[in-house]
């Protein structure tokens, strides 16, 4: 994401959440209400999801050897968390809302929902085209957001034509349970990568097989394969190889390697006897 967008998406979240604020109270609507709650958490992510994004694309150092990636991820898991505990804030308020149902001016519900459609739109295309997993979820979020009005405008035109308020309350709950599920199967491919899983994009197999019809190796095992941020994948393994050119064949395996998604990797040749003096030991 540019920096020049994310910064007008972050202004347009700030200023629409006081905005909404003001106009949930006009109205009354406690579903307005509940997207100006939900809008400072996107605000405040994004803040935050700039900076971490900004330093996760620091070159390696002394102190951090594999790099900043990371830090990528972590956005993301402040952004899902912050989200989670927003939305559950938001349910609970909605739940509450309907056992005591009141009153709300449609007509200005109506306004904010078109007006929320527009500036939350624009907020989408400022922060599409990322890769990583922390600026996917901000996007996913504002994308959400455009559902969300959707949904408002929908149910206050609804309101002003038959008059049951307490579709405001369902929608605030609606509009919480669905961020709120969102942000949470989202912590799945987060988890993935602390867990250093295989991504999900990758076959342990086919790498042995497309490695393995290259005349030169025997064999190829002990493969490893991770993503530091859920976009760049790295791997490790044991080569067999009969006599070769190892330069010319190492680029030849990571060349194969970089056509499988894998741009990071350590190779480590064996000849048919280390092989087979590695299995006894085993």
């Amino acid at each position: 994401m540019k920096n020049k967008r994310m910064s007008v998406a972050f202004i347009l979240n700030i200023g629409f959440a006081f905005l909404e604020l003001f106009g949930g109270l006009f109205t009354g609507s406690i579903a307005i209400i509940s997207d100006a709650f939900h809008d400072f958490c996107d605000a405040l992510t994004i803040g935050v999801s700039y900076y971490l994004e900004k330093k996760s694309k620091k070159t390696p150092d002394s102190s951090h050897s594999y790099g900043y990636s990371r830090y990528s991820v972590l956005g993301a898991v402040i952004t899902n968390c912050i989200l989670v505990i927003g939305s559950v804030a938001v349910v609970y308020n909605g739940v509450s809302r309907l056992f005591h149902t009141s009153q709300v001016y449609t007509d200005g519900m109506i306004y904010f929902a078109i007006f929320g459609i527009i500036a939350n739109t624009v907020a989408v295309y400022c922060t599409k085209g990322g890769d990583s997993l922390n600026q996917k979820a901000v996007n996913l979020h504002m994308s959400e957001d455009v559902l969300c009005w959707v949904a408002i405008l929908i149910g206050g035109i609804i309101i002003k034509f038959t008059g049951l308020y307490v579709i405001d309350a369902l929608l605030s709950f609606g509009v919480g349970l669905y961020v709120l599920v969102s942000a949470a199967l989202s912590f799945g491919d987060i988890i993935d990568i602390f867990l250093e899983k295989t991504p999900k994009n990758i076959s342990l197999s086919f790498i042995r097989d497309t490695l393995s019809e290259m005349p030169q190796i025997i064999d190829v095992h002990h493969i490893h394969v991770r993503s530091i941020d859920g976009v760049t994948n790295s791997a490790t393994m044991h080569v067999v190889i009969s006599s070769a050119d190892i330069p010319a064949l190492k680029l030849q395996i990571k060349t194969a390697l970089r056509k499988l998604g894998i741009y990071h990797s350590t190779l480590e040749f064996e000849t048919a006897e280390e092989m087979e003096a590695e299995s006894g030991e085993l």
